[in-house]
């Protein structure tokens, strides 16, 4: 029993699965402030467009 617990303790490999997970995470939410401030940006600039009649 006790080396089970041992063994448990030293076992890493979840931790880096939840590296992968915490990275693509932060991947995700960049991606989506970017697109977030983009279609703002989109939205202005074809609203322009049509007002100026091209």
């Amino acid at each position: 029993m006790w080396s089970l617990l041992q063994r448990f303790v030293h076992d890493e490999s979840g931790a880096t699965a939840v590296e992968y997970g915490l990275v693509a995470a932060g991947i995700s939410v960049a991606i989506i402030a970017i697109l977030n401030t983009l279609s703002g940006q989109l939205k202005s600039a074809f609203s322009d467009m049509l007002k100026s009649g091209r």
